[in-house]
């Protein structure tokens, strides 16, 4: 699997089980990339639905995605402090220019406090009868969003207090250089 470049610009594409894109992020800066983590900034970013319709991320967000883990994060910066949107979905694969994962409808919204809600536990039911996710499938996305729990709890990975500070910096030494550039 190709690694995308630290200072690149790449794109995110969701899917849904079925193989149909689910969304896409125009543009998000590569702040850190390797066989197994890509973290990537981006703010006020162009972004498509599936039925085409697009709309601006309203602020700067910091996002992580392993290619061992069921689900990604995306660390929102706002001025009371940072919410973290996390969806279930596959590991990531690179190719072409663009981050792509499937997107497994359970979300958990974390809130600056560390309290969260999962989320889309209907729509999560609806899509696995319709598109037929395997048992096998449910069983590991059940288990990661109980390691996702552990993760929030423990303040690991993107959770830990230092985290959106050293990857808050790096983006602005991107984003410096794109603007003397």
């Amino acid at each position: 699997m190709a690694i995308p470049a630290e200072g690149e610009t790449i794109q995110i594409h969701s899917y849904k089980h079925n193989g149909r894109i689910h969304r896409v992020w125009q543009e998000t800066t590569v702040l850190k990339g390797t066989n197994n983590i890509v973290i990537g900034a981006n703010e006020r970013t162009l972004v498509t639905e599936s039925d085409g319709r697009t709309w601006l991320t309203r602020e700067p967000s910091i996002c992580y995605f392993h290619a061992e883990h069921w689900f990604n994060i995306i660390c929102m910066l706002r001025d009371d402090g940072v919410y973290y949107y996390c969806n279930v979905s596959s590991p990531f694969v690179y190719n072409n220019g663009s981050l792509k994962y499937i997107d497994y409808d359970l979300d958990v919204k974390v809130f600056p406090d560390m309290s969260y809600t999962l989320l889309d536990e209907d729509e999560y039911e609806d899509h696995k009868r319709q598109m037929g996710y395997p048992d096998v499938i449910d069983q590991i996305l059940h288990r990661n969003v109980e390691k996702l729990i552990g993760w929030i709890k423990q303040r690991r990975g993107p959770f830990a207090q230092d985290f959106i500070e050293v990857w808050t910096n790096r983006y602005e030494f991107h984003r410096q250089n794109r603007i003397r550039d």
